[in-house]
């Protein structure tokens, strides 16, 4: 091989490279007519409900609510920096989850996932079924969820007799309604306070929370 073809050969493995990451990232970002088609919601019923899960203090002046798909590959990825914001801000900052079922695996995880809270499994089990997903996320059953979620001490017998109980029922049948009225067509999609996360990555999303603790603190 000569040097000008070795040179093409190295030029073109780079281009594709990058390519690929741009798909990549195309594939698990929100896309740019999504994120300008969110706007601030001023009524934040459709945000908060009584019946969404919720991480951190209830007094916490700043609300990070993330419409979250448990069988979103971004959501997944987002899932350890969000755990992080949390932890830097213990007593400022409360995380309310919003069910967004657009996957064949989305509403029995979502199922699993609240029948977990009766447990109160929640978090545990969202840990171990987001760390096993790419073994479950196309399967509608979730089979390797349900593993994964006994795995960490899940009664799977109780569960199962109780993931389609009314109360269930209506948490999934509200959250989608409002993933329709606030105009949610990705996930995750965060709020905070109310205004939405326009530019997607785990950065854009702490300097938004930092900058709103900052504001309730003055």
């Amino acid at each position: 091989m000569t040097r000008k073809t070795l040179v093409v050969t190295i030029s073109l493995l780079i281009l594709a490279l990058f390519a690929g990451a741009a798909l990549l990232y195309r594939g698990l970002a929100p896309s740019e007519q999504h994120a300008e088609s969110i706007h601030p919601v001023q009524d934040s019923s459709s945000l908060v409900r009584f019946h969404s899960p919720v991480v951190g203090p209830a007094t916490a002046p700043v609300t990070i609510v993330e419409f979250f798909d448990p069988s979103c590959e971004a959501c997944r990825a987002f899932h350890p920096y969000v755990k992080q914001i949390l932890a830097e801000n213990p007593q400022n900052v409360r995380l309310v989850i919003r069910y967004t079922l657009f996957h064949q695996a989305s509403e029995e995880a979502a199922r699993l996932l609240e029948a977990a809270r009766r447990q109160e499994l929640y978090l545990p089990v969202m840990d171990a079924i987001l760390q096993a997903q790419p073994q479950w996320h196309d399967d509608p059953s979730a089979a390797r969820a349900w593993e994964a979620a006994e795995q960490v001490g899940l009664d799977v017998a109780r569960a199962r007799e109780e993931m389609h109980s009314p109360a269930i029922d209506a948490i999934l049948k509200t959250d989608m309604q409002d993933v329709q009225t606030v105009g949610v067509r990705g996930t995750p999609t965060f709020f905070v306070n109310g205004q939405p996360l326009r530019e997607f990555g785990p950065g854009p999303l702490r300097a938004l929370v930092v900058q709103e603790v900052a504001r309730t603190r003055d």
